[in-house]
């Protein structure tokens, strides 16, 4: 077995290398908008930092999955993970039956809804379809189709997360770019998830794509699909001023 403290150059670097690649032709599907772009390089050079020594022993799809010092503490309390996410649906949820959909921001909440909806159940499917264990439960980055009941590929949190705040900050990160603050909350939640052994370093990876990816499909649409069905153009309280 080769000894971890040989050169870090030659091989690892070209490891590294092939990890960027394989993990951009992944996220390639929302590669086609500025913003797609911005939230995939984003979640992708915060991987890959966080995998500077990984390539010595990394394994995984990418070749880049290791398991980090546990980190349950502070901001990285689990607590607050699971406040980020429900958060964030309550709020998507709200927004759109709250605001008229025929409004600015009454439309981008209703396709950060669709985008939820249809994101959760692809990583769902995949969830089950690949089965693979959290670093909470194995050393091996490898352990794909475990059976039922393990179900760390890929992380939903990440990816319901970075698919609820792509609409908004393609709606209106153009006209104030303070919105693009907002790709903080899925870099968080991509640090986080690994750092409590929730997931994986691939697996928050795959999440962020799946989740950019459909947000920005569900951003391009000119009529929302749930909101469409319901009577009334939801149900509007009070009045919202488009913005």
């Amino acid at each position: 077995m080769a000894s971890p403290s040989r050169s870090t150059h030659g091989p690892i670097a070209a490891r590294a290398r092939i990890s960027r690649a394989n993990a951009e032709a992944l996220l390639q599907p929302a590669h086609s908008g500025r913003v797609a772009m911005k939230l995939r390089d984003l979640a992708l050079g915060l991987v890959l930092s966080m995998t500077s020594t990984a390539a010595v022993a990394g394994g995984g799809p990418f070749g880049i999955d290791h398991k980090v010092p546990y980190d349950d503490s502070g901001l990285w309390d689990r607590s607050y993970q699971k406040k980020l996410a429900m958060g964030a649906a309550l709020t998507v949820v709200g927004g759109a039956f709250v605001a008229d959909r025929d409004s600015r921001i009454g439309r981008t909440f209703a396709q950060s809804l669709d985008a939820m909806v249809l994101t959760a159940g692809t990583t769902t499917v995949m969830k089950y379809a690949f089965s693979r264990e959290r670093p909470s439960e194995t050393d091996d980055p490898n352990a794909f189709f475990s059976g039922h009941g393990h179900q760390s590929f890929p992380s939903g949190e990440v990816a319901e997360i970075s698919t609820v705040v792509t609409p908004f900050i393609a709606e209106y990160g153009h006209d104030h770019p303070a919105v693009y603050a907002l790709a903080a909350l899925p870099v968080y939640d991509t640090i986080a998830r690994v750092k409590v052994h929730g997931h994986w370093q691939s697996d928050v990876l795959v999440g962020a794509g799946v989740g950019v990816a459909w947000g920005t499909w569900a951003h391009r649409r000119q009529s929302p699909l749930i909101m469409s069905v319901m009577p009334g153009h939801g149900v509007m309280v009070g009045y919202v001023k488009p913005i």
